[in-house]
């Protein structure tokens, strides 16, 4: 039994050593297996390593030829353009060697034509002293003169023509405009003095109106501030006062005195007090009427007031409530006509004048007066200027001004808007005429269209066509500046010849 255990153990640990070495065995096959996989693997690497390096290195190759072949084909090209370059260039060259050889001669073909005009000169103005009798600077001057009276005349000319295709340009689009507004426009502008009358019913009424010792025309005269002239004229007395709006009141009140028949100092300012409340009231009436029938809106209150008080307020002889209204009414057609704002080209329009009824009570002209209380009641700066320019007394800052200017014009030089005494109708028609004979070669002046219009008679001898329009301009501009007048002044220079002779 023991001996049989033995053999066993024996063969059991045989096997286990041919297992131990058997597996060993397997190992090595496998890793020389592996290591023959993998050399394998690795030469392949390397030989696809190498194909893919010859292609890049042809495909490097091949695009490298493409590249010089493009290079050599523009270089090519750019050889061929500079080639032509260089013969247009050369062919321009020998152009112009050729127009400078053509040049000098023709140079040298002038300089020998100016060599025999100048000889010719010579000798011509030789003929010509010995045949004038002048020298040459005789000669020289006598030409010169002669080239600028020529000059002058045609400098004249030209002036004159344009001068007269302006005015008939400007003249035609102004008649235009100021027709179309004239047309829609013809107020009747009330005339009136600094007295008014007022209508008696008998001779004996003044005897009541001045009252015992005087009393109760004193009385009047106090309260109202004006002058009451009772005269010889039958069932009239005269009330006479610079301000028209006391002269208004005491009309008024004197009126209602007679009506009621009680005269005395305790009703006189009873009467008084009440005519001057109601003279307020229609003052004011009347401004907001003028700002109604104008159209125009957000005017102040003491603006509006102010442009009723023109309602008795003259100046010519026309009342310039009513004149204003006729500039605004003409100055907003224009601007409309224009396409300008025609609401503050009547605005500026119907305050123009508005300082005129404070000259009683300020010292100043009307325009300064007119523009501080324009200023002062928050006025638009155009209608300011309008205030300010309409006289040229400063610069027009806008259209409007100018357009409010010629409207004031239109309505001041209306036949029959404005009278003007005898004396000092005649006193501007004689200063008219002294001053266009002051010019040299005038020799007779006519004032015609009551004072509209000058025709200055010249010397031919002395004045000639080029002169006379000259001389136009001068006595215009002369006028502008020394003498004052309405509207515009037409001067007409008059230059004729006559030749006279009798047939026996």
């Amino acid at each position: 039994m023991g001996d049989v255990l033995g053999i066993v153990a024996g063969l059991l640990g045989g096997g286990v050593a041919a297992g131990v070495a058997f597996y060993a065995v397997g190992r090595r096959v496998e890793r020389r297996t592996a290591d023959a996989a993998a050399r394998a693997a690795a030469a392949e690497s390397e030989r696809l390593l190498a194909d893919a390096r010859q292609r890049v290195v042809l495909a490097a190759r091949e695009e490298l030829m493409q590249a010089r072949e493009t290079f050599e084909q523009e270089a090519a090209r750019r050889r061929r353009e500079t080639e032509r370059r260089e013969q247009v260039v050369e062919q321009r060259l020998t152009g112009l060697e050729e127009r400078a050889r053509g040049l000098e001669q023709r140079g040298r073909a002038l300089e020998e034509r100016d060599q025999a005009l100048a000889a010719q000169e010579l000798a011509v103005r030789a003929r010509l002293e010995q045949v004038a009798g002048l020298t040459a600077q005789e000669a020289k001057q006598e030409l010169l003169r002669q080239l600028e009276d020529e000059a002058r005349n045609e400098a004249a000319a030209l002036a004159r023509d344009l001068k007269e295709q302006a005015r008939r340009n400007a003249d035609k689009e102004a008649k235009k405009i100021l027709a179309l507004a004239i047309q829609r426009l013809a107020p009747e502008s009330t005339a009136e003095t600094t007295v008014s009358t007022v209508a008696l019913p008998s001779d004996e009424m003044k005897g009541r109106i001045i009252g015992r010792e005087g009393r109760n025309i004193r009385a009047f005269e106090a309260a109202t501030g004006v002058d009451v002239i009772i005269d010889d004229t039958p069932d009239t007395v005269v009330v006479s006062c610079f301000d028209p709006v006391r002269r208004e009141v005491g009309r008024l009140a004197l009126e209602r005195l007679i009506a009621d028949g009680r005269i005395h100092p305790g009703r006189i300012e009873e009467v008084v007090e009440k005519a001057r409340v109601e003279v307020e009231s229609s003052i004011v009436e009347a401004g907001e009427q003028a700002v109604y029938e104008t159209g125009i809106k957000g005017m102040h209150p003491e603006l509006v007031k102010l442009v009723g008080r023109m309602r008795y307020r003259t100046s010519y002889g026309q009342n310039i409530l009513e004149h204003s209204k006729e500039v605004a009414w003409l100055a907003g057609i224009m601007a409309t006509e224009l396409k300008l704002d025609s609401q503050l080209a009547k605005r500026g329009a119907l305050l123009h004048d508005v300082g005129k009824v404070l000259t009683h009570e300020h010292d100043g002209t009307h325009v300064q007066l007119g523009v501080e209380v324009a200023t002062k009641h928050g006025e638009h700066p155009i209608v300011i200027n309008c205030i300010a320019a309409h006289h040229d007394d400063v610069a027009h800052e806008s259209p409007i001004s100018v357009i409010v200017q010629a409207a004031d014009a239109v309505s001041g030089s209306r036949p029959g808007a404005r009278r003007e005494a005898f004396e000092t109708y005649v006193k501007r028609l004689t200063q008219l005429e002294q001053l266009a004979g002051e010019f040299a070669g005038v020799e007779k002046v006519f004032a015609i269209q009551a004072g509209r219009e000058v025709r200055v008679v010249v010397t031919p001898s002395a004045i000639d066509d080029g002169k006379a329009g000259e001389l136009s301009d001068q006595i215009a501009r002369k006028i502008e500046r020394e003498l004052q007048y309405p509207g515009q002044i037409k001067v007409v220079v008059i230059r004729e010849t006559r030749a006279v002779d009798f047939a026996r």
